[in-house]
């Protein structure tokens, strides 16, 4: 019988594990892909600063590329991109057997470049030459400067995963890029049908922030039905949020402006469910899992969350129901003193912080390695 995972694919949803480790590769990933329906996987700079601060896995690479006179950022790139490759060569047989719709892994430009529209455009270039994989995407934040590296980008025919995505007028100009890319390639004689992208909608941390400042509205508030709204508006922000960004999906993709990009073979832009882990112990640890099931998504979940779903998962479409319920939540905010523009502005600053923080302090871990292979050396005389 199907496990929950299985199900989920069945539906027409990719699961994808968002955590990569060396270690996956000596069995692990192949039982996902071939038990649990797993068709992709996404990497960031707190995942690999988990990966390498556990265990050993990576303690003979870190010292060989220290002997060889390679930096902190050289050593990093050298082991971030190996486990990408050897990733994306794992998924290649349901890259080729989907014809490219599944079957991808992910890369993150530097952190300190989301700011950085030519620097981002610069570093996802150099990127995709490295990695040499054509089911790789470039992970892009998703900012006001990003908006630009990735029309650019997408021009170049070099896949994008837009990451940290937490607004719906940001994620209307992300999906906008996206076509724009695709014109501008398609105008200058480029093919586009080999060009691949992905829109990641970070879903939890939405209520992680949101809800305290419901719940300080219902405390204080006096008059009883806003104290009702407040309190019933709690832990439903994010998949209202969710909700509606795949109504915008449904709705920009079926657009003629779209369809002449399809006519020439070019894909949908999909939408990728992202952060689906439960922040708030309160909630159900599948929350997000099951509320944002719709067909033609992704959901990208930290092994935790995968297993927990195999486990007592119950799949069922549900993104498309209560719609009108959603925009009742979204619309209710202003009135409750939640200002969702001021919140995703928060989010996005402070998604950035929470990768450039594991970013930096994972150089200066494999700094500390490469001061140890220093001293061993001198030792030996």
């Amino acid at each position: 019988m199907a496990n929950p995972l299985q199900q989920l694919a069945a539906l027409g949803q990719s699961v994808w594990l968002d955590y990569i480790h060396r270690d996956l590769f000596a069995g692990q990933l192949r039982h996902l892909i071939d038990d649990d329906a797993l068709t992709g996987m996404t990497s960031n700079p707190a995942i690999f600063e988990k990966a390498i601060d556990q265990g050993h896995a990576y303690d003979a690479q870190i010292e060989a590329l220290a002997r060889s006179g390679r930096n902190a950022n050289d050593i990093y790139e050298a082991i971030s991109q190996s486990d990408v490759q050897q990733a994306a060569d794992a998924l290649r047989p349901i890259y080729e057997r989907t014809r490219a719709a599944d079957g991808y892994v992910s890369l993150e430009v530097n952190p300190h470049l989301a700011r950085d529209r030519d620097g981002t455009i610069a570093e996802g270039r150099r990127l995709w030459l490295a990695l040499g994989r054509p089911n790789a995407y470039i992970k892009v934040p998703g900012t006001a400067e990003g908006l630009g590296a990735i029309r650019q980008l997408i021009r170049e025919g070099i896949n994008v995963n837009v990451t940290l995505l937490f607004g719906l007028p940001r994620y209307q100009e992300v999906m906008d890029a996206y076509l724009s890319g695709l014109e501008q390639r398609a105008a200058a004689g480029g093919a586009i049908d080999t060009v691949s992208s992905v829109a990641s909608f970070f879903i939890s941390r939405i209520d992680s922030m949101v809800d305290p400042m419901l719940t300080a509205r219902a405390t204080a508030e006096t008059d009883q039905q806003l104290r009702a709204e407040a309190e019933s508006a709690g832990g439903q922000v994010a998949i209202a949020c969710g909700k509606l960004a795949y109504n915008m999906y449904r709705m920009t993709f079926e657009q003629e402006r779209f369809k002449r990009l399809a006519a020439r073979g070019a894909r949908v832009q999909r939408l990728l469910w992202a952060s689906t882990s439960t922040k708030n112990p309160k909630y159900p640890d599948v929350k997000y899992v099951e509320a944002l099931l719709g067909a033609g998504t992704i959901n990208t979940m930290p092994l935790e969350t995968l297993e927990a779903y195999r486990d007592h998962g119950r799949p069922q479409l549900r993104l498309q129901e209560d719609l009108s319920q959603a925009r009742d939540v979204f619309e209710s905010l202003p009135g409750l003193g939640v200002d969702i523009d001021v919140v995703t502005r928060r989010l996005e600053a402070e998604g950035i912080a929470k990768f450039i923080e594991p970013f930096d302090h994972l150089l200066q871990q494999i700094g500390a390695s490469m001061a140890k292979v220093a001293v061993a050396a001198r030792a030996r005389g």
